[in-house]
């Protein structure tokens, strides 16, 4: 059966009622869902931008949803003189981006809460007719639309980009409840969302509050003292400006001579790679290297770097709490216990993760630091309990950060649990 063939049917037959997985108790024992397609429910936007009386230009991101141009990419992609042909998004609006991406696998498709603005034609613009329409903003946060988006678009299509037509798209069957239904649905998922914003406040808020510590328990550049030390340090004197290699042995993951037999793996062994360091402990690795691997296996409490992998990877540490091995984009730090506590040095790393960015940014084509620049790499030392009293006040807030954020990831599974018993997920016998 053809696209063309599909959408017809869509358009012309009578749907079947469709019930939910799970329902509100005032509602149970009413009829089932209706599939109407998105036509009879909302208008497609065609108005153009005459005359360019509009220069504000949105963007559709599958992360952020419907933003302004320059807030996305901090600069104008489309200039004035080419926004005639732009359609009007008026506020209230939705827009479909058929841009595809992995958290966007048929396109992003939101709400405009912004204001009035010009988007490329390249988007589909449509408002419902009602509103009233809170519930088809959650619905589109649900994959229950992606198979009738793969089904009808084209063959052939671009790789990073959805082939439907505006016709096509415009005929989508939407899951429609009474309106009384809707609102209730609607209403619930809202009041999550709105616990999911408060949390993800409360660990931004105490990521800037450790942000700011690391910035005050730190010598900032130039200076060899912190701003704030705690009393029982306050008359010790400056702290001791050293290099990494001058506190620490410095390896990477790179195979050993053969004849050093404490470098091979005996048995099973953790694997570490750069996707495995989270700026502390690295709690566990999936990857396991087997007995015939030549791997240098490193001891716990070694602190790790990222050198390569990514702009976004450089940098990142990890402090090991078992022995491992590691492949050569990590750089190994095995520290001289009587200058540094692993914890402290961590703790001094992770306030520098910038530092790192900019030194694999300068002058290389592909940004990546090397054994060199962890090297001579600078760190500031106070005495050993002075470090110690540092790594547990960021240590401890951390473990703090770590719970809230373990409190928004179970709230957006709750959220993700409540949708898929709340909406209806597969549309297959309709297309």
């Amino acid at each position: 059966m053809s696209n063309k063939k599909k959408t017809s049917v869509i358009k012309d037959e009578v749907m079947p009622a469709w019930v939910p997985k799970l329902r509100f108790p005032e509602f149970r024992e009413t009829s089932g869902w209706q599939l109407i397609p998105l036509n009879r429910l909302a208008i497609r936007a065609k108005q153009k931008n005459r005359d360019e009386k509009i220069d504000r230009v949105l963007t559709n991101s599958a992360e952020f949803g419907v933003l302004d141009q320059r807030d996305f990419f901090d600069k104008d992609i489309a200039t004035q003189g080419k926004l005639e042909g732009y359609f009007v998004v008026e506020i209230g609006s939705y827009v479909y981006n058929p841009r595809i991406s992995s958290t966007a696998p048929v396109g992003p498709l939101s709400k405009n809460k912004i204001g009035t603005g010009v988007m490329s034609p390249l988007y589909t613009v449509f408002k419902f007719k009602d509103d009233r329409d809170e519930f088809y903003e959650h619905f589109f946060k649900t994959t229950g639309w992606h198979t009738y988006m793969r089904q009808a678009s084209s063959t052939g299509a671009r790789h990073d980009r959805m082939a439907i037509s505006s016709q096509d798209f415009m005929a989508m069957p939407l899951p429609t409840p009474s309106l009384a239904e809707q609102q209730k649905i609607a209403e619930c998922l809202s009041s999550v969302d709105e616990l999911i914003a408060a949390q993800a406040r409360e660990v931004d808020s105490l990521r800037t509050l450790k942000r700011g510590l690391m910035q005050q328990l730190f010598p900032r550049e130039g200076e060899t003292q912190p701003h704030l030390r705690f009393p029982e340090f306050q008359h010790t004197g400056e702290w001791e400006r050293k290099t990494l290699k001058e506190i620490a042995k410095i390896t990477s993951g790179t195979t050993p001579p053969r004849s050093n037999l404490e470098f091979f793996a005996h048995g099973t062994i953790p694997w570490v790679k750069t996707t495995d360091l989270n700026n502390g402990l690295i709690v566990e690795t999936e990857e396991k290297i087997t007995s015939k691997a030549k791997a240098r296996i490193n001891p716990a409490d070694s602190v790790l770097i990222a050198m390569y992998g990514g702009f976004n990877q450089i940098g990142r540490t990890g402090l090991l709490s078992f022995p491992a091995a590691t492949n050569q984009a990590i750089s190994v730090l095995a520290l001289d216990r009587k200058a540094a506590l692993p914890t402290y040095v961590l703790a001094w790393l992770n306030a520098k993760v910038e530092d790192w960015r900019r030194i694999a940014s300068s002058s290389r084509k592909d940004p990546n630091i090397t054994s060199s620049d962890v090297a001579k790499f600078t760190i500031f030392l106070p005495g050993i309990d002075e470090q110690q009293r540092i790594a547990d006040c960021l240590s401890s807030l951390e473990t703090l950060i770590v719970a809230e954020i373990q409190k928004l990831e179970a709230l957006k599974t709750h959220r993700k649990g409540l949708m898929q018993q709340l909406f209806p997920f597969s549309l297959e016998a309709t297309v």
